[in-house]
């Protein structure tokens, strides 16, 4: 082949790829801001969209879940329990009940007995209203921990609650939080002992038990770990519950952060998740409702 040969040739390959990258993206999703429509609704089944309610404050959260329930979400979580009959008259279902908060986990033994309580009374809360999971931390960590005590310490009192999970049928998914963000007390959380997604994994394999699982949120995974589609690959079979927020800032999923979620809830189908992916970013849009419509656009597979 000669020099202008190999040219032309390499143009036409070019243009061709250009053609392709081009027909790509139009057919892709698109996460800009101006792409947000206000009369959205979902449209797909692949997964069962959720939202965490306090993301929304001070927005009353039974006109949230009105919102919600017109977008075509089917559950929602991070509300006041006393609100939860209403919301399930409203058609919603409740995707997660809250226990024990991130700050006093079972890694320190100072709060062994409060987390077991909560757990418990979380469970019976659970099965009462028809939800299949509660949450679950490692807790922070303290001056004179040792990280190999403060780990049998957590399986030690997650086997104590276990059985009463396994018994009313509910699944504990322990939550992989982010500690690289210091700017919002929700945004990130320094100090915390399960902040590395690989470690929450090794735990739920020592557990054991189909009733113990992953709760995967891709904005704190993003941060501590990446590598966001080859994990949630790698770590299938111990997914319990995902959540999304856009990185950085925990806002929406437009382009102003840097998450492919597009991609990323395609793969979530392609390992056969197809529960609840709750949304749990603080908009910052001035109209926080069609900033929920959008993210439910982009996340619509």
């Amino acid at each position: 082949m000669n020099r202008r040969s190999f040219f032309r040739s390499s143009s036409a390959l070019a243009a061709a790829s250009t053609g392709l990258a081009m027909a790509s993206q139009a057919s892709a999703v698109s996460i800009d801001k101006a792409a947000a429509d206000p009369a959205y609704k979902i449209k797909n089944s692949g997964i069962k969209h959720t939202l965490m309610g306090w993301c929304w404050k001070p927005m009353d959260m039974l006109v949230l879940a009105q919102q919600a329930k017109d977008i075509g979400l089917v559950g929602i979580e991070g509300i006041d329990k006393k609100l939860y009959p209403d919301v399930k008259k409203l058609g919603l279902g409740i995707s997660l009940v809250g226990s024990h908060g991130f700050a006093k986990g079972p890694c320190n033994p100072q709060f062994k007995d409060e987390v077991i309580k909560a757990l418990t009374e979380s469970i019976d809360v659970a099965a009462d209203v028809g939800c299949k999971k509660v949450i679950t931390f490692t807790g922070m960590k303290f001056d004179g921990m040792d990280r190999d005590q403060a780990i049998k310490d957590c399986l030690d009192t997650w086997k104590v609650v276990l059985p009463h999970a396994e018994k009313k049928g509910i699944t504990l998914v322990l939550e992989h939080l982010n500690s690289r963000d210091n700017t919002h007390p929700m945004k990130g959380h320094p100090g915390y002992f399960g902040d590395d997604v690989d470690f929450c994994v090794d735990l739920i394999k020592q557990m054991s038990s189909p009733n113990f699982k992953l709760l995967f949120d891709i904005y704190h995974v993003s941060i501590m770990n990446g590598d966001v589609i080859r994990r949630l690959h790698q770590h299938k079979e111990y997914i319990g519950h995902l959540h999304t927020a856009g990185n950085p800032g925990r806002c929406e999923l437009d382009e102003n952060q840097e998450i492919n979620y597009p991609a990323i809830m395609k793969a979530v189908l392609d390992i056969g998740y197809h529960d609840y992916v709750a949304h749990e970013f603080i908009p910052t849009w001035d109209d926080p409702v069609l900033a929920l419509r959008h993210a439910c656009m982009v996340c619509d597979v």
